[in-house]
């Protein structure tokens, strides 16, 4: 009778795995330290409780951004990071549930960029460099927790929606989302633009 073996692994092992896999399978080159920090805010947000400020909590991107520059020093680093933090995860793990609402993945594709390219920008930011290349490559970074999404969620809900993945391809421009439709017979066409999406 063979023997079954439990491996067991820790949940940074884990995402690490497959962000690292995510970010092979996109050729998407980053930096050891971003590549971490991508590990770590997943981390982050799987584990139940997660401290956040109870102003901020169920706020708006735009008011959380407008508390953010009302600051200054570490608690201002602290909003910029935890409102980039919060644009990247949503925008990439959940990018789906955008489905229909005032707000699109765009908004946050927008805020995320803002405020991971502020963080950038402080002279003595341990993370500037971080900082900088996933506002540079925010929308890279966003496929890269989509790919992690799909392979944790049994959900394939979102597969069967082209018209939906169109919208999110022209709102972002995003090379994962344009293979997406091709490998489903549509061609993207740059030259629709934004304007026709409502």
């Amino acid at each position: 009778m063979a023997q079954s073996i439990l491996c067991e692994q820790t949940t940074t092992e884990y995402f690490r795995e497959l962000v690292q896999h995510a970010l092979f399978e996109r050729q998407l080159q980053a930096n050891d330290l971003t590549e971490y920090y991508l590990v770590n805010l997943l981390c982050q947000y799987a584990r139940p409780a997660r401290p956040e400020d109870p102003q901020d909590a169920d706020a708006p991107l735009a008011l959380r951004l407008a508390r953010a520059l009302e600051t200054g020093g570490r608690e201002q680093r602290e909003r910029l990071r935890s409102l980039g933090d919060f644009s990247l995860f949503m925008s990439g793990f959940f990018s789906d549930s955008f489905r229909r609402r005032v707000v699109d993945v765009d908004y946050y594709k927008a805020m995320g960029e803002y405020a991971y390219g502020s963080l950038s920008q402080v002279e003595h930011e341990t993370f500037a460099k971080v900082f900088a290349e996933l506002a540079g490559k925010f929308v890279g970074f966003m496929d890269v927790l989509s790919m992690v999404s799909e392979r944790t969620t049994a959900s394939s809900s979102s597969r069967g929606d082209m018209l939906r993945l169109y919208e999110r391809w022209l709102r972002t421009g995003s090379v994962r989302d344009g293979q997406r439709l091709v490998e489903h017979g549509l061609v993207p066409n740059h030259t629709i633009g934004s304007r026709f999406i409502q």
